[in-house]
């Protein structure tokens, strides 16, 4: 990390809970949420916009984790691509993962998901090249205004979080390091 964080072992009051939630769900606490401990006004405010996003999404964690994976790979972000890479192997198996990395259009998905994810990715790279049609492609395939709603918010969330955790130099655990160099030199965002 290039920032001076609260380390676990300082870390009181709220904090302290926060990690302490943390290590008790994911056995550690990870970089993606020590960083934020910088600005220990604004951790938990984070956090929180996080769950109401991920835990309330209407299409369900699976697409929320598609659209952070595609997303993740446009910001670009080694540290949201591996992680997001390890999680959606566990549910979509590796080597669909390893294909909706590489295209989402051509990797099995659904119409309604490779909607959803073409919506998601033009946000990451130009969100102000949205327009009316987008919108409408995303009705075609029965997504509501909630739905759309949601994958904006999960998208331009995710633009946000991963910019920062790269900006502070979090870096990925070694848990969720692909054992094949070759897959994870295919998630590294590469500093000039």
């Amino acid at each position: 990390m290039f920032i001076k964080t609260i380390e676990p072992d300082e870390a009181t009051g709220e904090i302290a809970a926060l990690y302490a939630a943390e290590k008790e769900s994911m056995g550690r606490v990870m970089q993606a949420t020590q960083c934020w401990s910088a600005r220990p006004d604004v951790i938990l405010p984070v956090e929180n916009l996080l769950h109401q996003i991920r835990d309330g999404f209407s299409l369900g964690l699976l697409s929320f984790r598609l659209i952070t994976f595609v997303c993740a790979k446009h910001v670009p972000s080694s540290y949201c691509s591996h992680v997001y890479f390890r999680s959606l192997s566990g549910v979509l198996g590796r080597e669909q993962t390893l294909a909706v990395r590489r295209d989402y259009r051509t990797a099995g998905l659904t119409a309604q998901q490779v909607e959803m994810l073409a919506y998601a990715e033009q946000i990451t790279l130009d969100a102000s090249k949205i327009t009316e049609a987008h919108i409408q492609r995303l009705r075609s395939v029965g997504l509501t205004d909630v739905n759309i709603a949601d994958i904006a918010l999960a998208a331009s969330f995710r633009s946000f979080m991963s910019r920062y955790f790269d900006a502070v130099g979090a870096t990925a655990e070694p848990e969720f390091l692909d054992d094949d160099p070759t897959v994870r030199d295919e998630m590294v965002a590469v500093r000039k």
